[in-house]
């Protein structure tokens, strides 16, 4: 072999290994990119998941505090009915007692 053939066979494999190296680089920079978005994303997604769940608590509290609300309501509806009752049991027996008077209950 002449020594034009072995210097470009040397290059030849030469420029094929920059041509692999650049390859190699390339694709290992997209993966680098694909795995940094992907932590970003995870990230993401773990605070957004933290928030919810922060959230979801806050709601529980809410949710058990208008339930207290609600029985302490239905309580004093209770109560008033029962009220109500006394006193239209009260008219009654006063109306009773006016009638056996004599008088007119109306």
């Amino acid at each position: 072999m002449d020594p034009t053939t072995v210097t470009l066979v040397g290059a030849l494999v030469a420029f094929a290994g920059v041509l692999a190296t650049a390859v190699v680089a390339y694709v290992g920079k997209r993966g680098e990119l694909s795995l940094s978005s992907l932590s970003t994303l995870t990230d993401e997604l773990q605070e957004e998941r933290s928030s919810l769940k922060e959230e979801r608590a806050l709601l529980k509290e809410e949710n058990v505090e208008l339930r207290g609300s609600l029985v302490s309501k239905d309580a004093a509806l209770a109560e008033a009915a029962a009220a109500r009752a006394a006193d239209q049991a009260e008219i009654a027996r006063l109306r009773l007692i006016i009638t056996r008077l004599g008088g007119d209950s109306g």
